[in-house]
């Protein structure tokens, strides 16, 4: 006797199984915008690579961010530079934040970055950075050559920081004099202000900002405002590699509204240009500094 019901169940398998597969191909060739993946409002994540010159603050802005917008958000600290190629070699990030404009006009160079994507964040004042109590009574730019004295600057090949040490060395025509005291070139901002505060160098070349992270430890000596031959300031951009454009500017929004800017100036940064001026009211705003050749003589007769 036949199976009348096994034969009716497999009958209504195949039924369900072809009207399962035809309904997957009729929403396949009605377009891939269906697809979580190439929908970027579904994108609710932001990788951002960012300076080290930046990360009290903007440890503290990211946190406050995903809290009041539900958003995860992804940070690497490092240099600005190193940062820069990172984005360029994963092909990932959807903000990108050095510590000088210098990598901007990199970046845009390079087709990284979306042109003119970028605003100002704050300012950086150059400063002598040296460990709490000055212990080798360091004063003055020329103080740096003395006999003994262990300079610390940031990797001016990798590291906005360091681009600025040289380029104020260059300026006060010191370069020559200092570069055999340089013992270390920190990969960051962020180690580089640990030079001081670990007391591994008698002085760094750094933002002033440094003391306001770790008062205890170190502290600032001001260079006279017509030794600075120029100001940085922090841009925020937004990479070519962006997964959700609208979410990045939501986030530029934030950082460069009242909240973001009200814990950046908590940390010791300066938001006010006029403010910042005051420290060199004749030195130029941004732009770019290309490392002399003699930077790269002296750096071989150190090895």
């Amino acid at each position: 006797m036949k199976n009348i019901f096994g034969g009716f169940f497999i009958a209504t398998y195949r039924t369900i199984f072809f009207s399962l597969l035809i309904a997957f191909f009729a929403a396949a060739c009605g377009g891939s915008k269906t697809l979580p993946s190439s929908n970027p409002a579904e994108v609710k994540e932001l990788f951002i690579l960012c300076g080290a010159a930046n990360k009290p603050a903007m440890e503290e802005i990211a946190s406050a961010f995903e809290k009041e917008r539900g958003v995860k958000i992804t940070m690497t600290f490092g240099g600005s530079g190193t940062l820069l190629s990172q984005c360029e070699l994963s092909r990932k990030g959807d903000i990108y934040l050095p510590g000088s404009p210098d990598y901007i006009i990199i970046g845009e160079n390079k087709k990284l970055l979306i042109p003119h994507s970028d605003t100002i964040v704050c300012y950086l004042i150059p400063a002598i950075i040296v460990p709490k109590g000055n212990p080798k009574q360091i004063h003055t730019l020329e103080d740096l050559a003395k006999p003994g004295v262990k300079v610390g600057v940031g990797n001016p090949e990798t590291v906005c920081l360091g681009l600025y040490g040289i380029e104020l060395l260059e300026y006060n025509h010191l370069l020559e004099r200092v570069m055999p005291n340089i013992v270390t070139f920190g990969e960051s901002c962020e180690k580089s202000a640990n030079l001081a505060a670990m007391r591994q160098c008698d002085a760094i070349l750094g933002w002033k900002v440094f003391e306001s992270w770790n008062p205890d430890k170190m502290q600032f000596i001001q260079i006279p405002s017509e030794r600075i031959p120029r100001l940085s300031y922090v841009p925020i951009s937004i990479p070519v590699t962006v997964r959700d454009t609208e979410l990045a500017k939501e986030f530029i929004n934030y950082v460069t509204g009242p909240v973001g800017q009200q814990i950046y100036q908590k940390w010791g940064y300066i938001a006010d240009l006029e403010v910042a001026k005051k420290f060199a009211p004749t030195a130029s705003i941004g732009g770019e500094y290309k490392l002399p050749e003699k930077f790269f003589e002296l750096l071989k007769k150190k090895k």
